[in-house]
């Protein structure tokens, strides 16, 4: 029970959220016309609550509501989809070096994505959105299907297995993607852009896609978080405790799986994320599911919206792929947990 808790748990939910509040206030305020935060907070009162107080250029309005506001939700919507995405894979395979490109899905997603730009004219119309976050999200998850099929031995999906066949895969469908980039000519440059990531362009659509993948996902991740810990203690151990492992991989991979696609379809590719975000806050929290999940949502949310922050600004007026960034603040990272021998605090 969440009243159970150490009182230090507390403390870090609390400062994630003033952490996320912060960098909310921080990226909308910050562009090309810089606007004073309490501006900033004031103009979003009057969007969710009809807060009728006005003391600002019209201007500031259209810049928030139609163009920053937009970007910095959904920012910390892919925020929070990749990393507890992160922890659910990490969990699984028992691995801090997993993410939730692990078995496919980026692979999908840029090969969806890469057909749409170069077969179907990329920004043809569905439902008012473009093909592309469509069938990225389509290749994504089409993708995880093919992977847990290949993996199934039986009734069970063996963990070793599924990584194994998530590699094969995605592998053979990079090359794929490869070989259409070659074709691609003109089209070559959309297609680089869409891989690195990022949220340039992005709207209330994109916000609206993504948003019922994030609100459900995340509880179902909440609620199985404790079969996740017992999972950590081994599979036949956790099936003593009570576990239905299978069971509980299949859901958890989907979840995961479906987090991860919706992020990427709206995102592109937006490397490390999902493998430095969980194993960072998992340094600090412990290995604890219950506090780990909603702590590396936070604390993913806002690093997505700070990096994105510095993808938009910090050549401006040239935008940066957000992909860019976060692989300088990844990569690092990564080679600061291969030095550790891969070591987590499970």
């Amino acid at each position: 029970m969440m009243g159970s808790w150490p009182k230090r748990n507390w403390i870090y939910l609390v400062s994630l959220m003033l952490l996320l509040l912060g960098s909310v206030i921080l990226a909308a305020s910050v562009g090309a016309v810089s606007i004073p935060a309490d501006v900033v907070a004031r103009i979003f009162l009057k969007g969710v609550s009809g807060f009728s107080s006005r003391g600002w250029p019209e201007t500031y309005e259209v810049i928030l509501l139609k163009i920053r506001f937009p970007r910095v939700i959904l920012a910390a919507m892919v925020g929070m989809a990749l990393a507890v995405s992160g922890v659910a894979f990490q969990g699984i395979f028992k691995n801090p070096m997993a993410d939730p490109y692990i078995i496919g899905v980026s692979s999908g997603a840029a090969l969806g994505a890469t057909i749409a730009i170069l077969v179907l004219g990329g920004w043809v119309g569905v439902f008012g959105f473009s093909l592309v976050p469509l069938l990225a999200f389509s290749g994504a998850v089409a993708t995880t299907l093919l992977v847990y099929n290949l993996a199934r031995v039986g009734s069970r999906v063996p963990v070793t297995t599924l990584l194994l066949a998530g590699i094969a895969v995605g592998t053979f469908l990079s090359a794929i993607t490869s070989f259409l980039m070659v074709l691609g000519g003109k089209d070559l440059h959309a297609i680089i852009f869409w891989l690195m990531g990022g949220f340039s362009a992005k709207n209330w659509d994109h916000v609206k896609a993504v948003a019922p993948f994030i609100f459900l996902g995340l509880p179902i991740s909440l609620v199985y978080s404790r079969d996740l810990n017992l999972l950590l203690l081994g599979e036949e151990r956790a099936r003593q405790l009570g576990v239905e492992v299978e069971s509980l991989k299949k859901i958890l991979i989907t979840v995961a799986s479906l987090l991860a696609a919706s992020a990427v379809a709206v995102s592109g590719i937006v490397g490390f994320v999902g493998l430095i975000i969980p194993h960072m806050v998992r340094l600090v929290t412990g290995p604890d599911h219950r506090i780990l999940i909603p702590c590396s949502a936070l604390f993913g949310a806002s690093f997505v919206i700070l990096t994105d922050l510095l993808a938009r600004t910090i050549m401006s007026p040239t935008e940066i792929p957000l992909g860019i960034i976060t692989a300088l603040f990844g990569a690092p990272f990564f080679i600061y947990l291969l030095k550790r021998g891969g070591k987590a605090t499970f």
